[in-house]
């Protein structure tokens, strides 16, 4: 079974946690609605829902693979 950890945003070096919102941002599948967006624009919602708590960086100790969720999801997970 997999064995997740949420890891603080401000615990990732700025230029990391960059490439990982940007990473995230322009994955196949992620859908920011009809509006079109750069990917400067999706970073920074990305960001600013992190800073929030919407969102929740989890990292599987297994796989060594991230994923950013939302609060909810991330909790159930992480606190089942």
């Amino acid at each position: 079974m997999a064995q997740f950890v949420a890891v603080p945003p401000e615990r990732i070096e700025a230029a990391s946690l960059q490439g990982l919102l940007e990473e995230f941002a322009s994955r196949d599948g992620t859908d920011y609605g009809e509006l079109e967006f750069t990917l400067a624009d999706k970073v920074g919602q990305l960001l600013e829902q992190l800073r929030r708590g919407d969102l929740k960086i989890l990292y599987d100790l297994d796989s060594q693979q991230w994923d950013l969720l939302p609060r909810e999801e991330a909790d159930l997970i992480l606190h089942p």
